[in-house]
């Protein structure tokens, strides 16, 4: 059985979500599209106090774009993208809609037997696929506005919400892409999902196929981080990996240090995967980058015990409301707290912190053209770190960025 270093697991797991190559001289939809697809996965999240979540996994990999470019791909009614419960509310190519039937009718299953707001408000949700069908896609301030005129006023908002969400996993309801950051809640035939929406890719199949594509996506992981990537259940991507071990389709190695106390412990690669000698590479990972998703990967890989902070009482907080892991290379040596500061167009270092070990110099260094750039591609001018200082490295960064 091949046997990887800590290092060397490192290396391919980076690999693998594209930090091995340098970025592009210029971003388009050929290069957005490419970046999607290997990571097969694009969380998204209303946080935005320095960039929409599903701005920054893009920035990191292929630097500078248009995100308005990148909203236009993702969001369009009838393009090549669409989206679902993937991992958490996510990104996925509109052709992989299929192996997820199993995941909707699961879903449909438990909640109309154990959830009695399903089973008490069949005549909301009744109302709210005819209501799309009359009306086309809508957000749910829309619906909500129509609701209020026709039921009265108990017909909120979160009865709204609640409903078209239940719908939406049940995969009744559709995305129409989003408006204002609001999902358009739509009906399949309303934005070219109908035939792909008949298509029931067997339940065994399809979450073989989503365990490889997690494999391939990770580089190397453990069952629980294949089975993290799609949100599968254990015991599936177990019997998942066992098929795919006897096809040939996926091999077990040991890796250094990820076993108990420190032992070698399991891991699985697909065939055939390069190991690069050096990542080259300095990046911003979001909170919901798949790098750092998993925080018991990012613990393994890195050393990183990484928590966000944003429902956390400032009074509490360790490291800020925002903080981002700082990659370097192939490590993670520090962490930055960025909020844009758009009324007067600054970027705000909130805060910086370097982890155990690791230079607070070098960690500066490396940071400080990286958060220029950043600044630049949120349309902002100066980069400024705050005062009083905060963070055992904000002294080195604000240095380094006064260096130039």
């Amino acid at each position: 059985m091949t046997r990887l270093t800590a290092a060397q697991a490192r290396r391919l797991a980076l690999a693998a979500q594209g930090f091995d190559r340098a970025h592009p001289a210029a971003v388009g939809t050929r290069q957005l599209t490419a970046a999607i697809d290997r990571l097969q996965v694009l969380q998204l999240d209303s946080v935005n106090a320095f960039a929409r979540s599903h701005y920054l996994p893009l920035f990191a990999r292929l630097g500078a774009y248009d995100p308005a470019a990148l909203d236009a791909l993702i969001f369009a009614r009838r393009g090549r993208y669409t989206e679902y419960w993937a991992h958490e509310a996510a990104i996925i190519r509109r052709d992989d809609w299929p192996l997820w039937h199993w995941k909707r009718e699961a879903l449909r299953e438990r909640f109309t037997l154990k959830s009695a707001w399903v089973r008490e408000n069949t005549a909301m949700l009744d109302w709210l696929l005819l209501e799309l069908a009359v009306k086309g896609p809508l957000t749910v301030s829309e619906v909500e506005h129509d609701a209020t005129e026709r039921r009265g006023p108990w017909w909120g908002w979160s009865e709204v919400k609640e409903g078209l969400e239940y719908l939406f996993a049940f995969g009744d309801v559709v995305s129409g892409g989003r408006r204002g950051f609001s999902r358009v809640y739509a009906l399949p035939h309303q934005v070219g999902l109908a035939e792909l929406h008949e298509v029931a890719v067997p339940r065994a199949e399809a979450q073989r196929e989503l365990v490889l594509r997690g494999t391939k996506a990770l580089g190397v992981g453990t069952v629980a981080d294949i089975a993290d990537y799609h949100r599968l259940k254990i015991t599936p991507t177990r019997d998942a990996l066992r098929d795919l071990l006897a096809a040939g389709e996926v091999e077990r190695v040991e890796v250094e240090g990820w076993g108990r106390d420190g032992r070698d412990g399991e891991g699985f690669v697909v065939p055939g995967v390069s190991i690069p000698r050096r990542i080259e590479a300095t990046a911003l990972l979001s909170p919901f980058d798949p790098v750092v998703w998993s925080r018991d990967r990012a613990l393994r890989l890195f050393g990183l015990h990484y928590r966000i902070e944003i429902y956390t009482p400032a009074a509490k907080r360790q490291y800020g409301y925002y903080s981002l892991p700082v990659l370097v290379d192939d490590r993670v040596l520090g962490r930055i707290d960025l909020k844009s500061d758009r009324a007067v167009g600054v970027l705000r270092v909130q805060s910086a912190w370097v982890e155990p070990g690791a230079s607070a110099s070098e960690l500066a260094a490396r940071v400080a053209p990286v958060l220029r750039r950043a600044a630049a591609w949120q349309g902002l001018g100066e980069v400024v770190v705050a005062d009083p200082l905060w963070g055992d490295a904000s002294a080195a960064v604000r240095a380094a960025l006064a260096a130039g």
